[in-house]
């Protein structure tokens, strides 16, 4: 059960990593392209 639990805990904190990550990277990229009127 302890393996079970520290795998699943790990999944989590992979999938709030790369949510964390991509909203950096997006967020990045909006202000990019919002000061230079992309849009």
């Amino acid at each position: 059960m302890q393996k079970k639990k520290k795998s699943t805990f790990q999944k989590i904190t992979m999938v709030f990593v790369w949510l964390m990550i991509i909203v950096t990277v997006g967020s990045l990229v909006a202000t990019a392209i919002g000061s230079l009127g992309g849009f």
